[in-house]
């Protein structure tokens, strides 16, 4: 038997895509979010952040700078104002997880074994970003009820109260492709954190996630004028509160969801199959 004869042939990623149909795909991103929900009940700690940060935040800003922001005594008041706003906020920090997430599969080599398979690559990524948005959903089911306790009042109506989960949960998802591919990118999972907190910091301050902007400075305010962020509380604290602009905020938050998975999510599924 010749050399040629016993070498294997290799298996190259992304061969058999073309050929798996819709309902195969979806097949296999079911069999990989359960896969990762497993992951996470053997994991229990992973959940921490989900569900140990909103807490912790919600205190923080309520009774540490709400008195400085809002006045003393008008806790309540800086509640309804803080509690849509970090919505917004919940996703941001969830999908940054996702890019370590990432970023760990692969140096473990679990990513190299799920290339070799016969399944669509994009239903890896896809898979996590479901997973992921569970357990953004748990981050934002604990900071209303923390806001709850805390005199929270839904005065839009149940309809715009559930509008403003959906639309801080949209603009999550979409946010984790941007994390993902960065994850793909970078070499190690400190890298992407300190990268990622550097694209945070800005956004998440930089926004009227924790308080107006008539306050901040000219070229700030103007800042967060843009800030997809700042478009995303706002919309969210006119759903639930019943009172402000909503229909721009929406469709700006919105916009901006479409547009960073339209771009970024075909990046990082080329990114992962051709990742070395």
């Amino acid at each position: 038997m010749s050399a040629a004869t016993m070498t294997a042939p290799r298996i190259k990623p992304g061969a058999d895509e073309g050929r798996i149909g819709v309902r195969a795909n979806l097949r296999h991103i079911g069999a990989l979010v359960r896969r990762n929900a497993l992951q996470i009940k053997q994991d229990p700690e992973s959940m921490f952040d989900a569900l140990l940060m909103p807490v912790i935040f919600i205190l923080l800003f309520v009774y540490v700078f709400g008195g400085a922001i809002a006045g003393k005594g008008n806790q309540q008041d800086y509640v309804q104002y803080l509690v849509p706003g970090m919505m917004a906020m919940m996703g941001m920090n969830i999908a940054m997880a996702v890019g370590t997430g990432v970023n760990e599969d692969f140096r473990k080599g679990v990513m190299d074994r799920f290339r070799t398979m016969p399944i669509a690559r994009s239903s890896v990524l896809i898979a996590k970003i479901v997973v992921e948005v569970g357990r953004m959903l748990i981050a934002t089911a604990i900071l209303l009820g923390m806001g709850f306790l805390l005199g929270l009042e839904v005065k839009g109506g149940i309809l715009e109260f559930l509008g403003a989960i959906v639309l801080s949960t949209a603009f999550g998802a979409a946010l984790m492709w941007i994390f993902i591919l960065l994850g793909l990118a970078m070499k190690t999972p400190q890298a992407v954190q300190g990268v990622a907190m550097l694209v945070l910091m800005p956004l998440q301050f930089g926004s009227s996630i924790f308080a107006p902007t008539k306050s901040m400075p000219g070229w700030l305010e103007g800042f967060t004028t843009v800030n997809p962020l700042s478009n995303l509380a706002d919309a969210a604290r006119a759903l639930i509160n019943g009172q402000g602009a909503v229909a721009h905020p929406t469709l700006v938050t919105l916009g901006w969801a479409v547009a960073i998975t339209a771009v970024t999510m075909p990046l990082a599924v080329a990114k992962f199959r051709n990742k070395t």
